[in-house]
């Protein structure tokens, strides 16, 4: 008795031709992005402490949005990250000179992947 397995025909060995096509991954390729540098991480937070310092934000909520912003570009991208401090200028919690920095900031520590 043959032992048959999922997604395979009991008569033929091996899988069909049309079952291999569905079991291949195709790699969808995703558009480049931009991107914090994870390389230069540390001179990056250096320069955004020292605009969140100077700012009139509560240092319990610039540590967050530090960490926020740092996970967002690293990971996500800039754009979001920008958009996300955006909320914060629309709050009134960053001036726009302060926004104006972090982004240019972020186009400074960024590189497309």
């Amino acid at each position: 008795m043959a032992v048959t397995y999922k997604n395979s025909s009991p008569n033929v060995p091996g899988a069909s031709t049309s079952q291999k096509k569905q079991r291949v991954k195709r790699k969808e390729s995703s558009k480049r992005q931009s991107m914090l540098n994870t390389n230069r991480m540390a001179p990056f937070k250096y320069d955004m402490n020292e605009i969140l310092s100077s700012s009139s934000m509560d240092a319990s909520v610039a540590s967050s949005f530090l960490a926020s912003i740092v996970a967002k570009a690293s990971r996500v991208s800039t754009r979001d990250a920008k958009d996300y401090a955006k909320t914060f200028l629309e709050s009134g919690e960053l001036t726009k000179e302060e926004y104006d920095r972090i982004c240019r900031l972020m186009d400074r520590y960024s590189k497309f992947r």
